[in-house]
This record gives structure tokens, sequence and C-alpha cells, in this order.
């Protein structure tokens, strides 16, 4: 037996080598240099072993690996950042040789003579996959935990390691282009029909089924280096290749209208691939990834969506030296469709919940909206019929808040209103126990005026969860003027157990993630009133990389609600603070024409019976003068949309809303999904650099209003040539301890 420090090679009486990967103190298997290191040993120490016939490869945890490793994926950026400011002239050469590593090591194994089969028990992703892929044999068990992916596209890269070129080489090339194009998961069955698994079974069979393929003679060669070989479908000279590759890149346009370079090159990578040799094919990937990894997408991108999203989700905002809280017993007050979906996440962790309402009645009907998410689940095939009665025996409905008394943590998400809010509070901390924290689910309230009706301004804080709340990854944490270190802690530690990635924010009118969502939505009533034909406002929101447009987010929110913010906002701040023509606009749709969004069926779309689609209410266009599309600038509105949120986002900065630029980006993608491949809105404005920001808010301030004016930060950031990141360091504490 050898060991290694992050793998285990043991060879039984066939001549069968058992390579088990199970890197020490990590929770899952992540390639690193060191990883890559010893595998490149394990190749050729079975190589010149004789009594080695085969090689099984499998991971000792109970996922077989996510693929590569953070620390990695950032050394290679920085390496490349320092290379060109050092030699500009080598910088793409380093990064060429640098990617082609993983490359060079799995092709390496693919012709070291000697059969491997990759034994695959849990999610097998990314680099992880692709090195199964350049095995002979690969065999996955049928638990529900087997997810097979390569999901890089999904932060602004794409599978670089030979995958592009081994998947279009077993899948037909449509299947290919869809599984690398949206980053999909595959069950192990789907994964087998795609031809990209030789078989499934149980999971106990696992390492016996991996080991038998070797008995059974598999041979030590893929098949494209077999002498004839030929790509499934026929490879890109075909009838039915002439029908797809026409369509593919008109396809992908439609679907990310060319803002994702990563997803561009795998359609690159497979056309040009194809009709190569294999080893010229790998060449060409590693020319396309070294590309692409060079594009300010795929910088911003890996940093918010694949390193701030794990180090948040990690804790990165959790005061040192607090004892990490074991959540057992969790209140909800509030048993309506947003308080019953708090409770049923909440179950869904482990935890149990009393779910408050006024009355059995209301209480108990929070609950069935819990048995409803769990039949659906279970229909979906997410839940055993088991998991899902274990979930809801956990939501325990109840009309007597004294059921709160052992709760470590209370969730209020009743209406929002300061009154109701005030008596639910003060009924809550009769019965709490003495280290217990209370949070307010409120969406716009600030927390500091809510605490002032606690007893205990320090364990008061605010959770601002997402609707619907199944689905939605973010959390807003809001700190009041009081919030001590341990409220945020336990805070942080629930928003881990439920799996959601967390943002602190300190207090404000709207948090960080409405008030951009808000400056989004007002820019689309500018353009209505501007006579942009409704149909380009909501074109141009997703070419410019929003998941939806500005009117249908708004028919989701409610444009009632939309109007009770607006009269809020005049209560509390005076008439100046609002646009008079937002207000006439937004009224007249609720007030006169009775449109309240999709929730009364009628709102700036129409929602007619399943299955016809939804479609833009006619009567829009005759509410102002129509400009002609022609005469309309669809690249200047996309601008307006990008740049009126980022702008609220480096307010939020400036005003010390938000104080870790890696939160404001995290945020402002999955709190409304802001264009993921800028990298947020932060990054946004990085990605450009602060003086071209400056100079296009100037311009759009000439034409479009005073909303677009530059803020004072961001004229001195742009003088000193400043980035947020730099300015706004979130890892300048970790630099001063090193």
């Amino acid at each position: 037996m050898n060991t290694y420090k992050n793998f285990t090679v043991r060879t039984d009486a066939d001549g069968i080598a058992l390579v088990t990967w199970d890197m020490p103190g990590k929770s899952m298997n992540v390639f690193t240099e060191e990883v890559m290191d010893e595998l490149n040993a394990i190749v050729d120490a079975t190589v010149a072993d004789t009594a080695v016939k085969g090689v099984v490869i499998t991971s000792g945890k109970s996922t077989f690996s996510g693929g590569a490793d953070l620390s990695m994926i950032k050394s290679m950026f920085t390496l490349y950042q320092q290379e060109k400011a050092a030699n500009p002239q080598t910088a793409a050469q380093k990064l060429f040789d640098l990617v082609g590593r993983m490359t060079g090591l799995f092709r390496k194994l693919e012709t070291c003579g000697k059969p491997w089969v990759s034994a695959i028990n849990g999610t097998c992703m990314g680099g992880a996959l692709e090195m199964s892929l350049a095995c002979h044999g690969r065999v996955a068990s049928n638990a529900k935990s087997v997810k097979i992916a390569l999901p890089e596209v999904k932060v602004g890269i794409f599978p670089g390691a030979g995958g592009t070129q081994r998947v279009a080489r077993l899948a037909d090339a449509q299947s290919a282009l869809q599984m690398m194009t949206t980053g999909q998961s595959l069950s192990a069955s789907r994964a087998k029909a795609m031809n990209l698994v030789h078989q499934v079974v149980e999971p106990d069979q696992l390492i016996p089924a991996a080991k038998q393929m070797i008995k059974d003679g598999l041979k030590p060669v893929a098949p494209w280096d077999e002498k004839g070989f030929k790509a499934p479908g026929g490879g890109i000279w075909t009838p039915a290749s002439a029908q797809l590759w026409p369509a593919a890149p008109a396809i992908l346009r439609r679907e990310t209208a060319g803002n994702y370079p990563g997803a561009l090159a795998i359609l690159k990578c497979v056309y040009e691939g194809l009709q190569v040799p294999f080893d010229t094919a790998l060449k060409i990937e590693q020319r396309y990834f070294t590309q692409v990894l060079q594009t300010t997408e795929a910088f911003s991108m890996i940093r918010s969506l694949f390193i701030s999203m794990q180090e948040l989700g990690k804790g990165a905002r959790r005061p040192a030296g607090v004892p990490k809280t074991d959540l057992k017993k969790v209140g909800v007050v509030g048993a309506g469709f947003m308080g019953a979906s708090i409770a049923y996440v909440t179950a869904a962790a482990g935890i149990d919940v009393i779910l408050i309402d006024r009355d059995m009645d209301a209480a108990n009907k929070g609950k069935a909206t819990g048995e409803g998410l769990v039949k659906e689940s279970i229909g979906k095939g997410r839940l055993t019929q088991e998991e899902g009665v274990a979930i809801l025996s956990r939501i325990t409905p109840s009309a007597d808040y004294a059921d709160l008394k052992d709760a470590n943590l209370v969730i209020e998400a009743v209406f929002e209103d300061r009154e109701v809010k005030k008596d639910v509070i003060e009924a809550v901390e009769e019965v709490l126990s003495e280290g217990a924290i209370f949070a307010s689910n409120t969406s716009t309230l600030p927390i500091t005026g809510l605490a002032k009706n606690s007893k205990r301004p320090e364990n008061f804080i605010g959770i601002h969860f997402f609707s619907p709340v199944e689905k939605m990854m973010l959390t807003e944490v809001i700190l009041g003027k009081e919030t001590g270190d341990n409220t945020l802690a336990v805070a942080l530690d629930y928003v881990a157990a439920i799996k959601k990635t967390p943002i602190v924010v300190n207090d404000t009118r709207g948090f960080f993630v409405n008030r951009c969502v808000l400056r989004y939505m007002a820019e689309s009533y500018d353009m209505l009133i501007e006579g942009v034909p409704p149909a380009m406002i909501e074109n141009a929101a997703k070419m410019a990389g929003m998941p939806v447009g500005p009117l249908a987010l708004n028919d989701e929110v409610a444009i009632d609600l939309s109007l009770k913010i607006l009269k809020a906002t005049v209560a509390d701040l005076g008439e100046k603070a609002i646009d008079p023509r937002h207000m006439e606009l937004v009224s007249r749709m609720v007030e006169k024409e009775g449109r309240f969004g999709r929730k009364n069926s009628k709102g700036f779309y129409d929602y007619p019976a399943k299955p016809a689609k939804k479609s833009l209410w006619p009567e829009l266009k005759s509410f102002y003068p129509q400009k002609k599309a022609e005469g309309v600038d669809v690249n200047t509105l996309k601008q307006r949309f990008l740049v009126t949120i980022a702008l609220e986002a480096a307010r939020t900065v400036e005003e010390g809303i938000v104080t870790d630029p890696r939160e404001a980006d995290v945020g402002s993608i999955l709190g409304f999904g802001f264009a993921p491949y800028t990298g947020g809105a932060l990054s946004y404005i990085d990605g450009m650099g602060a003086k071209k920001f400056v100079e296009l808010c100037e311009t759009l301030a000439a034409s479009y209003g005073l909303h677009f004016k530059p803020t004072s930060l961001l004229n001195d950031m742009a003088a000193k040539d400043e980035t947020f990141y730099g300015r706004f360091d979130p890892y300048a504490k970790e630099k001063e301890v090193a």
C-alpha cells in the first residue's frame, strides 16, 4: 500500500489498484497543485508496477469532487496579473502553459497504457468530471446525491481540461452543447443515456462493478484514440450537423445576448475540435481557455460567483471569537406565505420550528403552505416521501407565544406595519429566554427604528428573505445601531444552516437589494414616460443581462406595493423625494385601471389562463406618445439600466450601508439577477474603470436626469484611478495579519 497525503493506493490480489481520494481536513475533494502532483506520481507508479493490471479511482468522502480549488483559481489570475505587469509579451504564454497542466495530466492518464475506471459516488463536477472522462471506464452510483456536471460556464469560464472535446466525442453534439452551455447537472441515469457513464449501480456495488470492468478486459485506449473513430452523429460534415451548427450560435445569442465569452468559446471548441485529431483539439481548447481567462467577464464572474460567494457562505463576515450556535428551535411569527416559507426552509435544514399566528386556523394554514412545498418537491423527485414527512413533523403550528420560550431565534414575518410589528416584538419578548435573538424579516422598515420597541436592542437584527424563499439563495442580514456581535453571529449561523448566502448590511431604508431594485423599476417608468415602446424596454433589459425585464419584475413584486412604497416615501421624506410622474403612472395603473400585477392577473402584462403565455398589456402604449423604435438607441437603454443600479450600489458604499464590495456584488446578482457576466454592480464599475464610468454617468445625466450624476466618492475614485476592491479591500485585515 502506498500512501500519499490526499490519496491512498491499495492493490488487491487481482492486481487492481484502488486509489481513494480523501483530502484531510476538507469536506470535499478539490484539485490543488499538490493533488495534481500526487495524481501524476500515482500514474507513474501504477504504470511502473508490473503487479498493477488496472486502476480504480474513487472518493473516500460522501461526494466525489467539486472540481478545482478556490486558491488554485485565484492564483491563476494573480500570476497572470503579475506577469502582465512585469512581462506583458510573455504573460499570455505563461497562462497558456499554466492552464495546460491539468489537460496534460489527464491526457497522460488516458494514454498511460493501463485501464483506469472512475467510480463516482456523489457530486462529480468540473475538473473531477473531466478527469473521469479521461478514464477508460466510468461507473456511477444510483444514489440521489449523484450530480454530474460541467458548471464552469456559470462562473464565466468553460470546461478547459479536455471537457469540451471528450463530451462532444461521447455524446451527440446537441446534447453536449446543451450540457456545457447551461452548466446543467445530470443524474447518473441521464449521464448514462448521454454515454458519459458506462454503468449505474447500487451504492454498495460501486467498487466491485468498477473492478469488474477491468477484470472483463477493459481496453486502456480511449475511443478517439482508436483508428477510424467517428464522433456520435458523424461529426461536423453531416446533414444533421448542417441543421445544428447554423442554429447553435443564434440560439446561444437569444439566451445570452452575446454577454458570455465562455459560452461562445464552448461552441468554437466543439466545432473546431471535432474537425481535427484529438491532441490538436486539446490545443484548440487550451487556446480558447487562455483567451477567456483574460476577459473581464471571467475575472469578475469567478471572483463574485465562485470565490466571494463561497467566502460569504463560509462566514467571511462572522465576528471572530464568537462560539458557533447550534440552533435547536426557531420560532416564526406570522404564518402568511412568507412566514410559512421561512418555517419550511428552517425545518428542511433539520431545525424544529414553532409557527405562530393569531389563531390556530391561521397557523395551520401556514403549515399547509409547507405541505404544498413538500408535495411539489416530492413530485419533482427532490425529496422522498419519508424526507417530506420528517420536514413537516418539525413544524408545530401554534397560537400561543409561550411556545417560544425555549427558541434560540425568533423571526417575525408579519404585515409590513410599524404598529403590528411593535405588538409582536413586545409579545415575543415577554416569553423569550435571556440569550435568544429576535429577527425581523422586514423588507423596508429600518431595523434601528423597530429595535426601539425592544427591551434588548443588542439582541435585535434584521434577516430579510426574498420570495420565493425556498428558491432564492440570498438573505440580507441587517444590523441595527445597537445590534451586538453575538446576535450577528447567531443570524449568520442560522443562514448557513438553511444553506443560503448572507450579505451583512447596515441599516437604511430599503437596505441594499430593494434600493437597487427600485432604481431598476424607476428607470423603466422614465422610459415609458419618454415614449419608449414597452417591448423595447423589456428586451433591452434582457439584452443588458437582466433575467427579467423591469415591467415583468414590477408585476411580480406587485404594482400596488410600488404605490405603497411611493406613498410611504412621500410621507417620510416629503414630496421632493419622488418623481411626481412616477406617482401619476403607478396610481393610474392601480387606482384607475385596477392593475396590481401578476397577483390579479393584470399589470404591465396580461396573464391569461395557462398554457397561454403572458403578454404586454396593449393599452400601455396609449399612456404616452410613442417614439418610433428605430429612433431609440438600444445600447443607451442597456447602459441606463446597468448604470442606475450600479450608481445606487455605489451610494450604499458611500453611505456606509455596504462595507464589503463582495456583498454588493453577490447581493446584486443573487438578489435580483444583476447582469451576472459583470460580476455584480460594483464589479461592473471596476471592470470598465471608475474614470470611464464617471464619464458615462455625466453623459447619461445630461440627457436623462440628475439621478445619473456621479457621486463624490466615484469622482474621487476616478481622479485617483481606484477600484472598489482596492479602496475597500475585503482582505485588508488578513493582509495585516500576514
